[in-house]
């Protein structure tokens, strides 16, 4: 136990939704530890995943290629219980904080004592302390002076709900306006949950991990791929090139295929040249090449990570020859569409321009759908992972547009 108030710790949650009870989840915390007088000692944060869409991402901006990486909240659970153990918890609107983080640790079975009487709630306490700002975090903090650059970031937020709690005891000063829960958090028992080093994950991890998907292929002596070897992974590359984007998932696709059919970086830089040539093939079939036919072809050049000037080679090799033909994905009228995640203009006016282009709109993911249409390429939405699983297409709304014209 404690012989003396450790002080504050200032949490903030960016979640998938509203409602902790109905499946909504938490999908980035960050701590900050105040001392009982207001010095900043530690602050911690990371995204989790949720094993889910995440929601509306235009107002967390969290991408699934990030979560993707993040451990889950069972995986953190033992070092957030140590990091709140012993201290007052502090939100900016409590309720909605210790409900969402409540509810995780209640999934794992863990009773912990996160109770509103026992925390401080800076937008209640800005009655007092602002009582001509509004609630909202941004307003609060205009008020009192606190800059607040990236909104919507756990820990940003953390730090500027602890920065308004700073202010306030300043303003109280010499009074402590919480001692009582400041020697009250040292009484109350936790339960004890077993300690973990998985590390935190911060945004933009997919980008500084991952890469073009080329640097993770092994090097080795360049040989011959078997044509079946061959033929499997120009399809998945097809599948993956449809909305032009090669999202994080479909880069480790890619990549474990590779591996799996032993292909190395100079099998795949072949194939690779291979397969522009075959659609260039297909841009010279009518004796023109347009002007959308050059800009698809340099589009899939740079996803490739080949040259600019490969285009042309492949162009010029082309035209007179007899290219092998690959086959190409597409849709044909009636075939089940599915969408999933929260989409620009709403799901359902999706759903109705597939099915005046001829498609089939589907409630779920079966073996008989064509494609999966997703907000966030990356989604680990139930429905994207029944997808991978059936090696069926996932594009974004824009990729969707362009294939029914």
């Amino acid at each position: 136990m404690a012989n003396g108030p450790l002080g504050y710790a200032v949490i903030d949650v960016e979640t998938t939704g509203l409602a902790p009870r109905r499946n909504d989840r938490v999908i980035e915390i960050g701590v900050v530890h105040l001392t009982p007088t207001g010095e900043v000692t530690g602050e911690w944060a990371t995204l989790l995943n949720p094993e889910r869409d995440l929601g509306p991402q235009h107002i967390h901006g969290i991408r699934a290629a990030d979560v993707r990486h993040a451990p889950t909240f069972k995986d953190i659970a033992g070092p957030l219980a140590e990091l709140l153990h012993g201290r007052v918890v502090v939100a900016h609107n409590l309720p909605f904080d210790l409900g969402f983080v409540s509810q995780e640790f209640s999934r794992l079975g863990a009773d912990v004592p996160l109770r509103r009487d026992l925390g401080i709630c800076t937008m209640a306490e800005a009655a007092r302390y602002l009582p001509e700002a509004p609630r909202a975090l941004a307003a609060c903090c205009a008020m009192a002076d606190i800059p607040l650059n990236g909104h919507h970031d756990a820990l940003i937020d953390a730090r500027a709900a602890a920065a308004l709690l700073r202010h306030y005891l300043g303003l109280a000063a010499p009074a402590v306006p919480w001692r009582d829960l400041l020697h009250l958090a040292t009484q109350t028992s936790w339960p004890h949950l077993p300690p973990s080093d998985t590390p935190a994950v911060r945004r933009g991890v997919a980008a500084d991990r991952n890469g073009h998907f080329l640097a993770r292929i092994v090097d080795r002596l360049p040989r011959v791929p078997h044509p079946a070897a061959a033929d499997s992974y120009l399809a998945l590359l097809d599948q993956v090139l449809l909305d032009h984007h090669i999202s994080a998932a479909e880069a480790d696709a890619l990549v474990q295929l590779a591996t799996d059919l032993g292909l190395g970086r100079e099998d795949l830089e072949r194939l690779h040249r291979g397969y522009l040539a075959a659609l260039a093939g297909a841009a010279l079939a009518d004796g023109v090449v347009t002007e959308a036919e050059r800009r698809e072809l340099g589009l899939v050049a740079a996803l490739l990570d080949l040259p600019p000037a490969a285009v042309e080679t492949a162009l010029s090799r082309t035209a007179g020859e007899t290219t092998p033909a690959i086959s190409r994905f597409q849709l044909t009228p009636g075939d089940l569409i599915v969408f999933t995640g929260e989409m620009d203009g709403g799901r359902e006016a999706w759903e109705a321009r597939a099915r005046r282009a001829g498609y089939i709109p589907h409630p779920s993911v079966t073996k008989k759908v064509r494609l999966l249409v997703a907000a966030d390429p990356d989604t680990l939405s139930g429905k994207a992972r029944k997808a991978r699983a059936y090696g069926l297409p996932i594009v974004t709304p824009d990729a969707f547009s362009r294939l029914i014209g």
